[in-house]
């Protein structure tokens, strides 16, 4: 955990794929799409963050479940895999705004509210797309206000997408907490200046070459009894 002085933040950003939301079923139906191999999963993941920052870098733009298509079709095609695309998106895009909340997201959430704090989600996720995924998940009327990369067209971990969140939410970067259960998410919201706060949910890892969050979480209800403790 690191150690600095930090005040209260009167804003905090939550990532919402995996961190408030289990990609459990996706994996499920994507490893299902690539003829049982739970083993590509992780290869099908990396490819589709990978896309997203090449259409960052070129300047392009196409909606995460667009990409996730995009990416699933990749794995199939390098792995000998027989899959066409109405398969893929049948395997992607139903089951991207279906996926169900972590058992720790409403308690912690609402523990949260209840202490004060402006609740923004900031996600790669598509406007719409992330509206269905909390109007499914039962969060719509938890998050505060929902922003995602479709008002920037860049995808995080570009440090513009954190920025661009600041001036929406009319915070500093030091006024503002980033909660994410992704190591690159982390890596890019240190290096825009906000706090951070690493979710380790099963299977993620921090990246060891960037600097560590300010704090480390099991969940969104261990985070809310860290904020509720004032600083020693």
């Amino acid at each position: 955990m690191n150690t600095k002085d930090r005040p209260a933040p009167k804003v905090i950003f939550f990532d919402v794929n995996e961190t408030l939301l289990d990609l459990k079923p996706l994996k499920q139906s994507v490893a299902k799409a690539l003829g049982g191999h739970d083993e590509l999963v992780g290869l099908w993941f990396s490819t589709m963050l990978h896309s997203s920052l090449v259409d960052t870098l070129t300047g392009k733009y196409h909606t995460f479940p667009e990409i996730g298509v995009a990416a699933l079709q990749m794995v199939a095609e390098s792995k000998g895999i027989e899959l066409s695309k109405e398969e893929a998106e049948l395997a992607v895009v139903p089951v991207f705004g279906k996926l169900p909340p972590h058992p720790d997201v409403f308690e912690g959430l609402k523990e949260l509210k209840k202490q004060g704090f402006l609740l923004v989600s900031l996600t790669n996720s598509s406007d719409a797309g992330v509206k269905t995924q909390f109007e499914n998940a039962g969060l719509i009327n938890i998050i505060d206000k929902r922003l995602t990369v479709g008002g920037i067209h860049k995808f995080k971990p570009d440090l513009e997408v954190y920025r661009w969140a600041l001036v929406q939410m009319n915070v500093k970067a030091s006024e503002a907490m980033l909660v994410a259960a992704h190591g690159w998410d982390i890596a890019g919201a240190n290096a825009a200046g906000l706090q951070t706060v690493f979710v380790a949910r099963p299977g993620n890892v921090l990246y060891p070459l960037a600097e560590k969050p300010d704090h480390v979480v099991k969940d969104i209800k261990e985070l809310a009894s860290l904020l509720a403790t004032p600083s020693q």
